[in-house]
């Protein structure tokens, strides 16, 4: 049986940096502007997080859309969604064309974006926003470590050969959606300070529920533990303690705002 195969999403490790992946958000909506008639939609909306502020912004009935029954239930308990969904968001469809479609950091676990930013993108009503924030992380020691430690112990079940980033740079967002309507693309490094934990890299308990949550599934529990100790010990090198055990932890994140 490997090391949590097929598992569901689980809220409560992820809610752990709740503020941390939760500025992004509030960064990206900044950046909206006013909106046409219409229901907002959170796509790839996960426990729930930014509902609340989404409902707070724009005053109108808010879906939360996610393939994760789990974390629905979680967004479920903050009141702000007036309707859930599970679904698959790559071959997600609206009942009727929202007036935004806001995503946060969803949206880099699915490939093939010049098709499916596009396709979202022609889901709005006219006048309508597609505003987007995903992780741009993965060239950064805390996602390169996790790719060259699976590869150079387990051979036989990762290779990184021809691997290409899932997110490509803003300008490549701009151009890819600059014929369908105004876009405004751009990149933000984050200084973000972890608290020291008792057990591991504070770099490694931020990762856990994420980037580093495909490499576990795939391997037994003792190779899980093997390969999270190599990973803790070179994230102590690229990621050292300041002086009160915390570490300085830079993630650089994407965003864009499309009106179309």
């Amino acid at each position: 049986m490997s090391h949590g195969q097929n598992a569901d999403w689980n809220p409560e490790a992820y809610a752990r940096f709740r503020g941390l992946r939760l500025r992004p958000a509030m960064d990206l909506m900044a950046r909206i502007g006013s909106l046409p008639e219409g229901e907002v939609v959170d796509l790839g909306c996960g426990n729930g997080a930014v509902g609340p502020a989404l409902a707070a912004r724009f005053g109108r009935p808010v879906t939360g859309v996610d393939s994760s029954p789990a974390m629905l239930q979680q967004a479920g308990t903050t009141g702000a969604y007036q309707r859930l969904e599970t679904a698959d968001i790559s071959g997600w469809a609206p009942p009727q064309a929202p007036a935004l479609i806001f995503s946060n950091a969803a949206l880099h676990w699915l490939g093939d974006h010049e098709a499916l930013m596009p396709r979202l993108a022609r889901l709005l009503t006219p006048g309508g926003v597609l505003a987007v924030q995903m992780p741009r992380q993965f060239g950064a020691p805390s996602h390169r470590f996790l790719r060259d430690i699976a590869q150079a112990m387990f051979p036989d079940r990762f290779d990184f050969t021809g691997w290409q980033a899932p997110v490509a740079p803003a300008t490549a967002y701009w151009r890819m959606l600059a014929p369908l309507g105004q876009v405004d693309a751009w990149e933000i490094d984050y200084v973000q300070r972890l608290e020291p934990v008792e057990n591991g890299h504070p770099v490694r308990r931020f990762t856990e529920s994420t980037a580093m949550r495909p490499f576990l599934d795939r391997l037994l529990a003792e190779e899980a533990e093997a390969f999270a100790a190599r990973y803790e010990a070179a994230l102590a090198s690229a990621y050292p303690s300041e002086p009160d055990g915390s570490v300085l932890f830079p993630f650089r994140r994407l965003f864009f705002v499309l009106q179309v």
